[in-house]
């Protein structure tokens, strides 16, 4: 009987053989230990013990990190060799359980000590698996449903000061957002329950503010208030929210855990927009943790209709590349996998606008500024009204030159935030 798989590709420095290597983890990461077991039996093995599928060698300018393992056995940690190993993993060792799923393929093999590096390249799901699991309740096509939004990305902010202000004055700067045209708005990840502003104080100043524009307009503007928490309290937050007439709920998703981003799941039907705080400790280095194109399929499986992936010529670290391909995987269903929408933020205005167009091709996706709204010369709703100017000037064609001669309001950015960088991320 053929075992129903999964395969996960890795890319770890070490100094020993990359056979060697490749059976220590999928014997690690399975069955096997760092010495044989009478108990590992063949037909053990062939059941539940992960097998080697390749193994490539790669050249690297990494350098190692330490291992002590490495120093006590008289080995030279400095001599390296880099390998691109691919390992099938036994679905039946962990099923539908996201956690031990998490352990199998990003557990032990971290601490190995034959390894001075290690990081988890992809994940290949088979679509039957995928099924097994609640996913994106709205994902894409949902939240413009939401937002009322079907031809543009949705223009959204964050809540700034960032904490510090009242409920009140919360309510605000909503309403004086609502007025400008906004699609999106949400809490700051460090605001959740704060002395000065408690959740419950807050979602209902907010909500007024919303439900009275959606009864004026006809537009109901999506707020995502931060039910940050643990499980039961996050569970009671968000029953509060739907109590109040919210459609969407904000986690911190690494500091929550992914059980508790998929009960969340599996107890509300509201939009769950998932903040990555914290994301560059797991990747930042190139030797070390995991690609966020395998967490962001985790977190889609888990239920996360929103996935933030920093932004291009952003304030952070994070090269181009790396952001554009975290977009493009968040929107990637050819495993059956429905689509969360990818969120661009971090230092962003409408001068980045024409290349995040170019670079990801889809107007699929979040475009959220705080500074490039609430700082705008002109006031927050030409903030608004400009990185709106600046999509429709992208889907134009137009660079940036032509679409500020065309647009005020944009132009007015240019030259604020602009200079001669024009595409330089507000800070």
């Amino acid at each position: 009987m053929t075992r129903k798989e999964l395969t996960a590709t890795y890319l770890v420095q070490t100094p020993m053989p990359g056979e060697f290597v490749a059976e220590l983890i999928a014997g690690e990461q399975s069955s096997g230990t760092f010495m044989p077991l009478a108990g590992e039996t063949d037909e053990l093995k062939a059941r539940a013990r992960a097998r080697v599928v390749s193994i490539k060698e790669t050249e690297s300018e990494i350098v190692p990190l330490a291992s002590a393992w490495l120093v006590r056995k008289g080995l030279d940690a400095q001599l390296l060799h880099e390998y691109r190993i691919e390992i099938a993993f036994p679905i039946a060792n962990f099923g539908a359980n996201l956690p031990a799923l998490c352990s199998t393929i990003m557990g032990n093999l971290y601490e190995l000590g034959e390894l001075t590096g290690a990081r988890l390249l992809q994940l290949d799901l088979p679509p039957d698996y995928v099924k097994r699991f609640p996913g994106p309740f709205h994902g894409v096509q949902g939240t413009r449903t939401l937002a009322g939004v079907h031809d543009r990305p949705l223009i959204g902010t964050i809540v700034k000061p960032s904490v510090g202000l009242n409920v009140e004055e919360i309510a605000a700067i909503v309403e004086q957002l609502c007025d400008a045209g906004i699609d999106f708005i949400k809490d700051d990840e460090l605001a959740a329950n704060p002395a000065h502003a408690p959740f419950k104080q807050r979602v209902d100043a907010v909500m007024r503010v919303i439900l009275r524009h959606a009864d004026r307009t006809g537009k109901r503007v999506i707020y995502a208030f931060n039910v940050t928490d643990n499980g039961s309290q996050m569970l009671r937050n968000a029953a509060y929210l739907e109590k109040r007439g919210a459609c969407c709920a904000m986690v911190n998703m690494n500091w929550v855990g992914i059980a508790s981003v998929e009960m969340l799941r599996t107890h509300t039907p509201m939009a769950i927009h998932a903040h990555r705080a914290g994301w560059g400790m797991f990747t930042r280095h190139p030797g070390l943790g995991v690609n966020y194109e395998v967490i962001q399929q985790l977190y889609r499986l888990a239920g996360a209709d929103h996935l933030h992936v920093n932004g291009l010529l952003s304030k952070f670290w994070e090269p181009d590349d790396s952001v554009a391909a975290s977009a493009r995987a968040c929107l990637d269903e050819s495993n059956g996998l429905r689509a969360a929408m990818p969120v661009f933020s971090s230092g962003q205005w409408g001068g980045q606008a024409r290349d995040t167009f170019q670079t990801i091709g889809s107007t699929d996706l979040m475009y959220l500024a705080g500074g490039g709204i609430f700082a705008h010369t002109l006031g927050p709703a030409a903030g608004v009204m400009a990185l709106q100017q600046a999509w429709a000037a992208a889907a134009d064609g137009l660079d940036t030159e032509n679409a500020a001669r065309l647009y005020p309001e944009f132009a007015a950015s240019v030259r604020q935030f602009g200079g001669s960088q024009s595409t330089r991320a507000v800070t």
